[in-house]
């Protein structure tokens, strides 16, 4: 038979089970948010730990709170770090209160066992106290949105290193493919050759943008509210622990985090949020225009463009034998499409601040790291299970080329705009090759002919 303790809040009391490092109020959001059934992210759980001991540090060398407290409730920070308790982080990752559940969450495992550290028993808050010295110089409104951007800054780190990977794959490809010609496309009518190398280096550069975004973000975001507690005014904060917290989470978390110059526009205003947001969904959009471009591209493989192969995963039916599908620039375009939701909430979430504080960003932070997370996960299949095992169908690219009306472009300079169109028309309407029609009417010497429709001089 399970047994419980009582605690107390300012609502009454309720039993929470004895051997829970989490307390009263961390049971009351369980119940009261049962909203996503996903707990909170584990990277922010790290980054409010780590915040959290960056407090405890702080307050004890300003002597806000006694030196054994703070070292207590320190050592418990590292032991959850290194991955223990982690079990008693219950509350929705969507929730009320704009962060209070996991802020209290944290106090709340963090107290119970720096007092079974001090030799205390679990619920004796007599010893550690969840607001009086877990929360010590703290609130909600400055801890929640600073644990959120150590925590955003880390995943926009991690995916940038995956698409430095897929940046480099998309490169490997183009020097493989330098020498295989294509016919370019505009508005899905043939164009002017273009080779295979000249695409995928487009599609490097393209990434090569999004990581230079990304890393701009990750110092955008490295700026907090720290020390200005519940409205930036610094209420109940020491002037020494306002000064000293920065540095010290520096130190802990390996970061460079600096404190804002305005904590009452850095508690209020959420648009930097949104500004990282915006540059995940371009991202993701780049990403799934490729992988438009992919599918197109190896459509067929009889009735398509079937100008390249992709890898195949898996079967692409239950009623048509053979039929292979291009299942992940299909799902790198889900991805994209859920980030682009993602995105659309962050705004609203961000736009809905009333006044001295931003009650939703919890949902703000579920969007981002789903985005995030996806977006990194996306990006590593994206790499290993497609673009590293594409291959060409030369001949049939080479052909495209031959039978192509669209390289008569490269006849404007020595026959005229008119000129050229009148021939594109003939052999569209005669299903014949420009070259044959060029040779045909002697339009231009013979000896030339080859040397202009060269798809390697148009490129």
């Amino acid at each position: 038979m399970e047994k419980f303790r009582i605690e107390h809040d300012s609502i009454g009391e309720k039993e929470v089970p004895i051997d829970a490092y989490y307390g009263v109020q961390s049971l009351r959001a369980q119940e009261n948010f049962k909203i996503s059934g996903k707990k909170v992210h584990p990277e922010f759980i790290k980054a409010i730990v780590e915040v959290k001991k960056a407090a405890a540090i702080a307050n004890g060398e300003a002597n806000a709170i006694d030196k054994k407290i703070a070292n207590a409730m320190s050592q418990a920070c590292d032991e959850i770090l290194s991955g223990k308790l982690l079990k008693h982080f219950i509350v929705d990752a969507i929730q009320g209160g704009a962060g209070t559940s996991l802020n209290m969450n944290a106090n709340e495992v963090i107290s119970n066992r720096a007092i079974e550290i001090l030799g205390g028993e679990k619920g004796d808050y007599s010893i550690v106290h969840p607001n009086d010295h877990a929360n010590c110089g703290q609130s909600t409104n400055d801890v929640f949105p600073s644990a959120g951007k150590i925590a955003t800054i880390r995943m926009l780190r991690r995916t940038v290193q995956k698409l430095e990977k897929l940046r480099d794959a998309l490169l490997k490809k183009s020097r493989e493919f330098k020498d295989v010609i294509k016919m370019g496309r505009t508005e899905m009518q043939d164009a002017v050759p273009i080779s295979f190398g000249q695409s995928f280096k487009a599609y490097a550069t393209a990434l090569s943008r999004d990581i230079s975004r990304f890393e701009k973000a990750s110092v955008e975001l490295s700026v907090l509210n720290m020390g200005g507690t519940a409205i930036g005014t610094k209420i109940t904060a020491s002037s020494r622990y306002v000064k000293n917290i920065l540095p010290t989470l520096c130190e802990i978390t390996g970061l460079q985090l600096t404190q804002a110059d305005d904590l009452i526009d850095a508690t209020q205003n959420l648009d930097g949020f949104v500004y990282v947001s915006g540059i995940v969904k371009a991202c993701a959009t780049s990403l799934s225009k490729i992988a438009n471009d992919l599918r197109l591209m190896s459509s067929g493989p009889r009735a398509g463009f079937a100008e390249i192969n992709l890898p195949a995963k898996q079967n692409g039916s239950s009623i048509m034998p053979g039929k292979i599908n291009p299942v992940i620039p299909e799902v790198v375009n889900q991805i994209a499409f859920n980030i682009i939701g993602n995105d659309a909430t962050i705004t609203l979430a961000a736009e809905a601040g009333q006044l001295e504080l931003n009650a939703f960003e919890p949902i703000i932070f579920y969007c981002l790291f789903e985005s995030l997370e996806t977006l990194a996960n996306g990006v590593d299949v994206f790499r290993k299970d497609c673009i590293e095992g594409i291959t060409v169908n030369l001949d049939n690219c080479k052909d495209e080329v031959e039978k192509s009306i669209g390289i008569v472009t490269a006849l404007c300079p020595h026959i005229g705009y008119t000129k050229a169109s009148q021939l594109a028309k003939r052999a569209l309407n005669e299903n014949r090759n420009v070259r044959e029609i060029l040779l045909e009417e002697k339009i231009v010497p013979e000896e030339h002919v080859n040397k202009i429709l060269d798809p390697k001089k148009m490129i």
